[in-house]
């Protein structure tokens, strides 16, 4: 999907294209009563700001301004007044389903959903506690509530929802995602998961293992390391 930046000109790109073709249809609008002139200037303006936005790197401001003209633009399909034909939608996306515990997040975590904002629209699974603990034999730090609210605040996500307690192929099922990231310690075979992925879904998926893991701080690599750190400095025998 390109990164944020190449997202927002090809939003700009598409917006720009349609305008014209409305631009074409003045005098066609005009007969219907549509006073055009302060409907273009607006949103040539809109369009105009969006590209200075993007230059400066001001990729919200950017997305924000564009997104004002296309309302103005789809407007008119809504009043009935011009039938618009976008090249494609325009918040078509690729959907990234990524699943984890994500207890403690720390760098390592952001780094890895980070990446998957690059490819599209985050979804994130979260496990539930009881999942857990029949995975990993110990209980999370924090409970599914307290991560769920957690991951929701984290900006690279679009959506994050709580796993299946039963089958963790249902919340594949329910997104239907183009891409499955894996992280660098989740132990999937890629090959069997993407058989039973296209299986369930009838289409298309990649499959991306995100095996970027270095340490974040002190020789930590996960929420484990920190959660061993954490005793070892509450029983005096390790360094704050």
């Amino acid at each position: 999907m390109g990164s944020a930046r190449e997202r927002v000109q090809r939003y700009i790109n598409a917006v720009t294209e349609v305008f014209r073709k409305v631009v074409s249809k003045e005098s066609e609008l005009r007969s219907k009563g549509v006073e055009t002139s302060a409907l273009f200037t607006n949103i040539n303006a809109y369009i105009e700001d969006a590209k200075y936005y993007l230059a400066t790197g001001r990729l919200e401001d950017a997305l924000i301004s564009i997104s004002y003209a296309e309302g103005l633009l789809d407007s008119l399909t809504f009043l009935n007044l011009v039938e618009l034909k976008w090249s494609k939608p325009l918040t078509q996306e690729k959907r990234v389903f990524l699943a984890g515990t994500f207890d403690i997040v720390h760098p390592g975590h952001i780094g890895l959903l980070k990446y998957a904002s690059s490819l599209g629209k985050v979804f994130v699974i979260l496990a539930r506690d009881s999942n857990v603990r029949k995975d990993k034999g110990r209980s999370t730090v924090l409970d599914e509530k307290a991560r769920l609210e957690v991951m929701k605040s984290i900006k690279y996500v679009y959506k994050v929802l709580l796993g299946d307690k039963k089958d963790y192929m249902k919340p594949i099922e329910d997104i239907k995602p183009d891409i499955i990231l894996l992280g660098p310690d989740q132990k999937f075979s890629e090959k069997d998961l993407l058989e039973q992925v296209e299986r369930k879904l009838n289409k298309k998926v990649k499959i991306i293992r995100f095996n970027e893991k270095k340490m974040f701080s002190g020789g930590l690599k996960s929420s484990t390391d920190i959660i061993i750190k954490g005793c070892d400095i509450v029983k005096g025998r390790g360094k704050e």
